[in-house]
């Protein structure tokens, strides 16, 4: 059977978050990036949801190493879980290998792993396959797009990428590198669509150097800053603007003190000396002379400025005169908490400046218009749009067709949906398995999709347990029923609704033939009463357990 390349998604398609995919020649696999999600509202006590491996863990298939193009979460945050099962090389720049080098040591695996750093530019040779790396300007500096030499043809990946073509800090998208690419030929391109729904440019981050130094310049008390931990370009933004302001900076927030740390040490971010000052001390800074960095800039409840605003910080807290700029726009999903936070900086005096109101922010990501110019660009025989909700892989298939990319040439696929390439076809394969799997503490895995379905309907209509006890040869009822709920009714109507319940169940007892004894005949005769009460009285449906000891 001849060989063909195939290309594998685990991840990242119809969907924003856990991005990984995968290439396959002869059974030889190489994998790029090893990205995380986090949990949705229908997944309660979720930690983190990373992709399901299981393809690679197969042992006829011979992974022959990972290769990440940036250090956002979505892009590595799975990679401690996937070397547990898979201790195969990693390749990442300088600064993508030393942000994941602290999550490494955090999982005790940081001694086993093996890092290989590369350069924008460089080629890597992974069996059949030959890597070259391509800068591109993200929110995160380092970051670069991938074009992959197979036996059949180029595959050009583009990673998050913009065009901003002067850039604040960092070096824009290398567009020579990929008109060359489309003039020696690419089989497959796969494009970044987070942004394809947006039409035009997705902006510079100079746009914002006047509305923040407008913000600057007006506030008389503390300048307070939320933005993403790992967006280095737009701390240095507001370093800068602090040093200019004669402000003195504290960070609140692990993952920003973490990330810049690494970034200050690494030359990415470019701090005068004294300029930080340690939170403790931040109380100590007069306000008219403090700018205080955040992490939270989505409303997570237990970040630092969700604490500093619900006035729960151990540290610092919101008051009136503060100024607070939130530099970051929500990702879906989380509107509501970043809402949330808002109005409590507004209730306790602050002065907020955000997305919805002023022009605080600036996409990484590519608008519809930069999209069109990377597919004219590249000029691909094939299309596959990537790293995206199924509308915005939609959006960016219609600009490819716009660019002239015939609609048998481009494929809208979602995770677990392989593709066959050849020099000259490309069609569906086979469905494999690309499932999500949940963190839930120390546990990976071990929450299925039947447990989420309890825990929601725990949080929807709560539980009631019955216990009683019987006679283990007649059946015959000895002590109870007793029936406790929690989280189903107010306490003054659950006695009589209770009572009523367990009459319920003493006359399904009764009417069960003699002797039939069995405990999970009880059970079944239990739920049928209780179900019936509380749905006839209530029209709710709570979780029933009955607990049956025999004597």
């Amino acid at each position: 059977m001849t060989a063909t390349l195939r290309y594998l998604p685990l991840g990242g398609l119809g969907e924003v978050g856990r991005n990984m995919w995968l290439l396959e020649w002869d059974r030889q696999i190489l994998v790029i990036d090893s990205g995380l999600m986090f949990p949705t509202e229908e997944q309660p006590g979720v930690d983190l949801v990373i992709p399901d491996i299981s393809y690679l863990t197969d042992p006829s298939r011979k992974v022959l190493g990972i290769v990440l193009t940036h250090a956002h979460e979505d892009h590595i945050g799975a990679l401690p879980f996937v070397l547990r099962s898979l201790n195969v090389p990693v390749y990442g720049t300088r600064l993508t290998l030393g942000l994941v080098r602290p999550k490494l040591k955090e999982h005790h695996i940081l001694r086993e792993a093996d890092l290989r750093e590369f350069r924008a530019g460089d080629s890597i040779q992974l069996g059949p396959f030959k890597v070259r790396s391509i800068a591109v300007n993200h929110s995160i500096p380092d970051a670069v797009a991938l074009a992959i030499r197979t036996p059949v043809g180029t595959v050009a990946y583009t990673g998050d990428f913009k065009l901003d073509p002067n850039p604040l800090d960092g070096e824009p998208t290398d567009m020579r590198k990929f008109e060359a690419l489309g003039r020696e030929g690419v089989l497959l391109l796969l494009s970044d669509s987070t942004n394809a729904e947006r039409p035009g440019r997705c902006g510079s981050e100079r746009e914002l150097t006047e509305p923040f130094e407008t913000i600057f310049r007006a506030a008389l008390g503390r300048i307070v800053v939320a933005t993403f931990a790992s967006n280095i370009p737009r701390i240095q933004h507001i370093v800068r603007l602090a040093e200019e302001h004669g402000r003195s900076i504290a960070i609140a927030g692990r993952s920003l003190q973490n990330n810049s740390k690494i970034a200050q040490e690494m030359g990415f971010l470019s701090v005068k000396p004294g300029t930080i000052v340690k939170l403790e001390k931040a109380n100590e800074v007069p306000d008219a002379r403090l700018v205080l960095l955040c992490a939270g800039s989505q409303g997570e409840p237990l970040s630092a400025l969700s604490r500093f605003a619900s006035l729960k910080h151990p540290v610092v807290n919101v008051r009136t005169g503060d100024t607070v700029l939130i530099s970051a726009t929500p990702i879906p999903g989380n509107e509501r908490l970043v809402s949330r936070t808002i109005n409590h900086l507004y209730k306790h005096g602050a002065e907020v400046h955000y997305s919805q109101i002023g022009k605080v922010h600036v996409s990484g990501h590519a608008y519809a218009g930069e999209l069109r110019d990377m597919l004219d660009a590249v000029r691909p025989r094939f299309f596959i749009p990537v790293h995206g909700e199924y509308r915005q892989l939609t959006h960016h298939a219609r600009i490819a067709r716009e660019a002239g990319i015939a609609d048998d040439r481009i494929l809208m696929i979602e995770d677990g949906q392989s593709v066959i390439l050849t020099r000259d076809t490309m069609t569906r394969g086979e469905v494999f398995q690309a499932g999500m799997v949940f963190v839930d503490g120390m546990g990976v895995g071990d929450v299925e999709h039947v447990v989420l379905r309890d825990r929601n309907r725990l949080a929807e209509d709560g539980i009631v347990v019955v216990t009683i006890a019987v006679d283990s040869t007649t059946g015959e009822v000895k002590a109870g029923p007793d029936l406790v709920s929690k989280g189903f009714i107010e306490p003054d109507l659950n006695d009589e609704l209770m009572g009523e319940a367990g009459q319920a169940i003493l006359e399904n007892i009764r009417k069960m033939p003699h002797g039939d004894s069995e405990v999970s005949v009880l059970k079944e005769a239990i739920h049928e009463a209780v179900s019936r009460v509380l749905h006839r009285r209530t029209k709710r449906r709570p979780m029933i357990i009955p607990v049956v000891t025999e004597l």
